[in-house]
């Protein structure tokens, strides 16, 4: 079988597969199968694992099945995406021996109280200090980030923050030309230093993201880390008329499946958006009430610095 290294570095094969009495061969089986057990482990079906590493699902099924070639790269993007080390894919010995195991099972099944204390002794430096009180609103479009991230901020005297509102000072074009000119890569690159430069300047912050940045493993992981996130959901209807009501007819224009498309876009990033540390449902509520619930939220978890 012929190996052919394509324009990106990524070596496939051409036909058929891995020649069993190749060294290489049991690497590429022994990955498959530790990458499909992480998936199925977690309950990240292939769809979502793709949408979050950038992979394409036939290359995720040819990953798994051991029929298959992937490059350091893009390996590196699916560990990232199932939350584990690329060496614990890679390396001979079992990674999932079973004192890992049961305390894996153990942490997921644990409250998020515990699961907060279990990580602030696990960690070199405490939660508290790298999240400082950086908070973080995550959620798609017309989940209400704006309007109760700017009112939020007034209330409590902290400094409102829209993410994209960085990326456009820093491009010096608005997002829509940033996506025009350099692409999904180009902006989520430009995210991605945005999240580090807020970081590096703002300890006290509200800050909005895009609700895409779920998509992104690296940025959403340094997001969680340094950040107190609260995800803001709602109803996908309600999702679409906030929206429209805006004045954007982007959702609805010449796409009669629009709906549907955006509940299938919530069922794939759901269970990425429930990694944010609280969550927030607005739908059917006031503007007032989910600013209240919100507050609230900062409060209990001592996430803010609520000024006299």
């Amino acid at each position: 079988m012929d190996e052919i290294t394509n324009f990106r570095g990524e070596v496939t094969f051409s036909k058929g597969g891995p020649h069993d009495d190749d060294p290489a061969s049991s690497l590429i089986v022994r990955v498959g199968k530790r990458v499909r057990k992480a998936r199925e482990r977690k309950g990240i079906p292939r769809r979502v694992l793709s949408e979050t590493s950038q992979v394409s699902p036939r290359y995720l099924a040819q990953l798994e099945a051991g029929e298959g070639n992937i490059s350091i790269g893009l390996l590196q993007r699916v560990a990232t995406a199932l939350d584990h080390r690329i060496e614990w894919l890679l390396g001979e010995d079992d990674p999932w021996d079973a004192d890992a195991l049961r305390v894996a099972e153990m942490y997921r099944s644990a409250n998020s109280d515990v699961q907060q204390q279990v990580l602030e002794t696990l960690s070199p430096k405490p939660n508290s200090e790298l999240r400082a009180h950086r908070i973080c609103l995550v959620g798609l479009r017309g989940a209400g980030k704006s309007t109760l991230g700017e009112m939020a901020g007034k209330a409590l005297r902290m400094p409102f923050v829209e993410l994209n509102r960085e990326i456009e000072e820093q491009s010096g074009m608005p997002v829509a030309e940033v996506m025009a000119l350099y692409g999904q890569e180009g902006y989520r690159k430009l995210e991605a230093q945005a999240i580090s430069r807020v970081i590096s300047t703002h300890n006290t912050m509200i800050l909005a993201v895009a609700g895409g940045i779920v998509a992104a493993p690296d940025t959403y992981n340094l997001l969680l880390r340094n950040f107190h996130t609260v995800w803001l959901k709602t109803s996908p209807e309600e999702h679409m008329s906030r929206v429209q009501a805006q004045g954007d007819e982007r959702p609805m224009a010449g796409n009669p499946e629009a709906l549907n498309q955006l509940k299938s876009i919530l069922a794939s990033r759901e269970i990425l958006y429930e990694k944010a540390m609280a969550q927030i449902d607005t739908s059917g509520k006031t503007v007032n009430a989910s600013l209240d619930e919100l507050l609230a939220v900062f409060k209990e978890r001592k996430f803010s610095i609520p000024k006299e």
